[in-house]
């Protein structure tokens, strides 16, 4: 067995929404060159990341969508769906690329070919609904990987921990009310967007949280709710959207999380999964935009998913 499988694509860096957005390549740039500078990158097993096929892709998104979408993308310059999430001519590409991932680590994770993944991608994708692109997210990543889980793999329960700054209200679209899925999330509230705190949904167990909330709240979150309804639903499987952006120094929320919050709630997780569902765990890049904060958190997260 190797250890943690890392999994991304040249592609993801191509993608581009222009030279001030906030989501850009230089994010992944930012995390290797901080797991080579820390010299921690050898420990992990690279890949590159596969094409998601149509069939993966209709799991959670219904085919108009996924051809308007794919119509939307130019053929040269950007095109914007809305005010903040545009298209490149290398944008469909990489949205392939970031969802095929998920499935691919999904099925290494099942096979045994690694105790756990991380998808180092973009664009990322918890904000993605079914029919709609929104918040620089044009598919749903953790929630195509957690449908391939349970549809091609036969699991019965699958959880997905999001702990963005933002709401995952894509995954919550897709999610509520299926009885296979737990979503336990916190998100600063009110806050972009805009969603979660009025869901009455039972598998959903979002924690609305004020700006400002601190590490120590947040860990009070994970340990008395978060996990009592993990260990309640015995998931086979649990999925990270690893947003990264609750971090005090990101801009794009105004949290006040630390890299050792990061280490703390990965380290309850995978002991967790240990104890639960053999280990597995598929992690998702989500959000993070001030590079060296994200570098670093991203380091610590990887750095307790690999045991180092």
């Amino acid at each position: 067995m190797t250890t943690t499988a890392f999994i991304s694509h040249k592609d993801c860096f191509l993608h581009d929404m222009g030279s001030f957005h906030p989501e850009s390549p230089s994010r992944l740039t930012a995390i290797s060159d901080h797991l080579i500078a820390q010299g921690i990158d050898a420990y992990f097993t690279h890949y590159d990341a596969p094409l998601a096929t149509l069939e993966q892709l209709r799991r959670v998104h219904p085919v108009g969508y996924l051809e308007k979408l794919k119509r939307s993308s130019p053929e040269s310059g950007i095109v914007h769906l809305d005010p903040d999430t545009a298209m490149n001519p290398h944008t469909w590409q990489a949205a392939l690329r970031s969802a095929g991932a998920g499935v691919m680590a999904v099925d290494m994770v099942m096979q045994g070919e690694a105790p756990n993944a991380f998808c180092a991608i973009r664009p990322p994708g918890h904000h993605a609904e079914r029919e709609t692109a929104l918040g620089f997210c044009f598919l749903n990543n953790v929630a195509i990987a957690a449908r391939h889980a349970l549809e091609v793999h036969g699991l019965s329960r699958v959880a997905v921990v999001d702990f963005d700054v933002h709401h995952g209200n894509g995954t919550e679209d897709i999610f509520k009310d299926d009885p296979r899925v737990l979503m336990v999330s916190m998100f600063q509230h009110p806050f972009f967007p805009y969603s979660g705190a009025d869901c009455t949904a039972e598998n959903m167990c979002n924690v609305p949280l004020p700006a400002g909330t601190s590490g120590e709240e947040f860990r009070m979150v994970v340990s008395d709710i978060w996990m009592p309804r993990l260990r309640e639903f015995q998931p086979e499987m649990i999925f990270i959207s690893a947003g990264f952006d609750a971090h005090y120094e990101d801009d794009m929320g105004s949290m006040k999380l630390v890299e050792s919050d990061y280490a703390y709630v990965t380290r309850e997780i995978k002991r967790f999964a240990d104890q639960a569902c053999k280990g597995r765990i598929v992690s998702m890049l989500e959000g993070g935009y001030v590079l060296s904060s994200l570098a670093r958190s991203v380091g610590v997260h990887l750095r307790v998913l690999a045991d180092l």
